[in-house]
């Protein structure tokens, strides 16, 4: 299982902040909140659920179709096609499928961007999860279920290491892919790491058995 946005690309600090202030903006919007309350809103239910979206559900009735239909799509000129990681994946053995705390749209839209349109065999999104967010357990029990999944034969990566927390209580070799995004600095690998990767592309052929 593959994590999406800052594990198969980078996500930029030109990305990270359209993204930022986009969501800002929608909450600032939702709640009738000025900038300063919307991003303290924001960072909190992000820290504390896993996504502010599951925080503006709980706290404030939000229908996910609003969010999903408000928030401007993400500029993926601001990603950088990466046939090449594309290709040692395909050459992984075994089944590949997307974790997203994202939609399925958004996925598939940087999966093409990627030039890797067709590689996974599935994209299980944040509606599949019933709108329960990495790390809560119960996705990860869904997904497994759901696709008929042996955890102890599995392996999944995130770049955030607590997202790792449930794969490894299911049996999951997990892998963190370690980078210096904002949700990802307070963090440290811990026992439920077993491995730390800094470039995917280069992890990946190692696995595949097609390193350079």
């Amino acid at each position: 299982m593959f994590d999406l946005d800052n594990t198969l690309y980078p996500v930029t600090e030109t990305l990270l902040r359209h993204i930022d202030e986009h969501m800002g903006k929608f909450v600032a919007n939702f709640l009738n909140v000025d900038a300063i309350e919307a991003r303290r809103v924001q960072k909190t239910y992000f820290k504390k659920y896993g996504l502010t979206l599951r925080g503006l559900m709980i706290h404030h009735g939000l229908d996910p179709a609003r969010f999903f239909e408000e928030m401007t799509p993400m500029d993926l000129t601001q990603v950088d096609p990466n046939p090449a990681l594309g290709e040692a994946i395909k050459r992984l053995p075994g089944r590949k499928i997307i974790y997203t705390n994202a939609s399925a749209h958004h996925a598939q839209l940087v999966l093409d961007r990627l030039e890797m349109p067709d590689i996974f065999e599935a994209i299980y999104d944040i509606a599949a999860a019933e709108y329960l967010p990495k790390p809560a357990m119960e996705p990860y029990e869904t997904l497994c279920s759901l696709y008929s999944i042996d955890p102890k034969r599995a392996i999944m990566i995130d770049d955030i290491a607590r997202n790792l927390e449930p794969a490894a209580a299911l049996g999951m070799t997990t892998v963190w892919m370690k980078t210096g995004a904002e949700w990802a600095r307070d963090v440290a690998p811990e026992a439920h790491i077993d491995h730390v990767v800094g470039d995917i592309l280069s992890w990946v052929r190692e696995i595949a058995g097609t390193a350079p």
